[in-house]
């Protein structure tokens, strides 16, 4: 009846699971850089991850860009400080909220596709079949989710970039008075270059996390159609919450003095 005992095997089964997703992860990216590739699987995660998430993505950042030039205007008219908007929104937006909800957003979409895409070929035994036909399932399951995942991402946050930059415009000039001109100005003259890469560097980190748990969790799922369900829900969260503290530490790296 030792106390500590559930704590120690919560621990070793901690870091038993941070070892297999370690192993994991090596195997996946060197089948990334390793020929041959699939084209035409590559191509067809491209057209899921990017193209099919573009409405989701581009909503999501275009409504969290009004809102925060609403929220923006309500603080700062209590200092006289309305001109900062502009710098607000496209700070706010490249940094920090295109890249977090995009990354959110196709956690939510894409990860768990994936991790029940490949969840039921385990149980089905389909991934099986692969290795019997002499069709290594990382070379032809796992790398091309995660080369589309760090390719399309950043494409996303640029265009919800755009998308979010516009909705803050379209709230600022149309519903609190602001001149068109003035705003796109102050816009430009004041994001700059790091703003933007760093948000595309977080959404190329983003793209690879979610590809990574929804693949992991799918490949390793077990016990039929509720252990699918099992590793749905945990590619979701685990890529959620990987996804809020590598944010942590990429703004560390590019913004801390």
């Amino acid at each position: 009846m030792n106390p500590f005992r559930p704590v120690g095997h919560a621990f070793l089964a901690f870091l038993e699971a941070t070892g297999r997703l370690f192993l994991f992860a090596v195997i996946g990216i060197g089948h990334c850089v390793r020929p041959p590739l699939y084209p035409r699987l590559i191509g067809r995660q491209m057209i899921d991850i990017g193209y099919y998430s573009l409405p989701v993505v581009g909503l999501t950042t275009l409504f969290a860009g009004m809102v925060l030039a609403l929220q923006s205007y309500t603080g700062f008219a209590r200092f006289s400080a309305e001109d900062a908007i502009p710098s607000v929104v496209v700070l706010s937006i490249t940094r920090e909220l295109s890249p977090v909800l995009a990354g959110l957003m196709i956690a939510g979409r894409i990860g768990a596709a994936m991790a029940a895409e490949l969840g039921t070929m385990r149980v089905t035994e389909q991934i099986d079949a692969l290795e019997t036909l002499s069709t290594n399932p990382y070379k032809y399951l796992v790398a091309p989710r995660l080369i589309a995942g760090v390719t399309m991402m950043p494409l996303l946050v640029l265009i919800g970039d755009v998308m979010g930059i516009f909705g803050g415009y379209v709230v600022s000039v149309f519903k609190l008075g602001f001149n068109a001109q003035t705003y796109i100005v102050n816009t430009w003259n004041f994001v700059q270059a790091m703003d933007v890469v760093s948000g595309l560097v977080k959404a190329a980190v983003f793209g690879f996390l979610v590809a990574l748990m929804g693949c992991y969790h799918g490949y390793m799922s077990r016990g039929g159609a509720q252990g699918v369900g099992q590793a749905t829900t945990n590619a979701v969260v685990s890529a959620s919450i990987l996804i809020l503290i590598s944010n942590y530490l990429i703004t560390e790296m590019f913004f801390a003095q």
